[in-house]
């Protein structure tokens, strides 16, 4: 890690998975990354609405969750998949990346699930994990699957909103959580496995160029989800430390924030009626954390 953070706060469990929609069994997903064993949920994915409701997905079990602002879940939808990460379109349309499917949609009243894209060129993807959306309706997300230090071909791509799909990066190592700078002119990309935060440049004609490490984390895991305030700083949460890391836009960390439920916060995202609300994913929990921030999240542009 370049740097130490100077600031040390916590974050406290806010709402918890009712026991009710919890499924100690094993699946699938469990059987490749959980050793086996029978895991009850996997959270991840939080994404806020324009009424202040939060969604996030399990992804062993297929399943998207409502959490209204009073913490009551509800079921959204239920389908064959893994999904992992969620975003609003601009026109609020609720958009999935599954590491199973591919990119998707849901009607989040009827609970329908749509195929968006689920193969480039004939062939499928590795495994989608996570996506943003600028405010012109250009989407980027990322095909992580299984990739790593061993197999640096994970890539991130960009579905334009006239229906051209570009490959941004192709070579890295875990491409993860991702966010766009508050002017989108740059894409920060989390590469769990090189435990780093890539910075891509975006050129006005769509390539990319200088491509370069932002800042470098530590341990078993790495970082994954990503957010970004109005003053460009980045928050990191890191799958394996229970912490959110800040860093500012020089990529010097000036903040960690310390989970107070378990370790794997995979994921963080900022709500409220001034956006300076951030709400947590620990997933191995099966918890939804939170802790207030100085400054106010970007506004996404799923968001009015």
């Amino acid at each position: 890690m370049n740097n130490t953070p100077s600031a040390i706060a916590d974050a406290r469990i806010w709402a918890r998975l009712p026991d009710a929609l919890r499924r100690p069994i094993v699946t699938e997903w469990s059987r490749a990354n959980a050793g086996g064993r029978a895991v009850d949920c996997f959270l991840e994915g939080p994404c806020f609405d324009n009424d202040g409701n939060l969604f996030v997905v399990d992804i062993p079990h297929g399943r998207i969750f409502r959490v209204t602002p009073a913490a009551d879940w509800s079921l959204v939808a239920e389908y064959d998949g893994e999904p992992n990460g969620l975003a609003l379109h601009p026109d609020g349309r609720l958009f999935v990346a599954d590491c199973r499917r591919g990119l998707l949609s849901v009607d989040v009243k009827s609970g329908e699930v749509r195929d968006v894209l689920r193969r480039r060129n004939a062939e499928g993807f590795k495994g989608l994990n996570d996506l943003a959306f600028t405010r012109s309706g250009d989407l980027y997300f990322t095909d992580q699957g299984q990739t790593g230090l061993h197999d640096p071909t994970g890539r991130v791509f960009r579905l334009r909103a006239d229906g051209r799909l570009d490959v941004v990066i192709s070579n890295g190592p875990s491409p993860n959580g991702l966010v766009l700078s508050p002017d989108e002119s740059t894409l920060f990309v989390a590469m769990t496995r090189d435990n780093a935060i890539w910075r891509i440049p975006l050129m006005p004609d769509g390539s990319t160029v200088k491509v370069g490490r932002f800042c470098s984390l530590f341990g078993t895991g790495g970082p994954d989800g990503l957010a970004m305030d109005e003053a460009g700083n980045l928050l990191i949460a890191h799958v394996s430390l229970g912490s959110i890391f800040v860093a500012n836009a020089d990529g010097e960390f000036t903040h960690r924030i310390v989970s107070r439920a378990g370790r794997a916060t995979s994921n963080v995202a900022f709500g409220g009626p001034d956006r300076r609300r951030v709400v947590v994913t620990e997933s191995a929990s099966g918890s939804l954390l939170s802790f207030d921030w100085t400054t106010p999240g970007i506004a996404l542009p799923g968001n009015r």
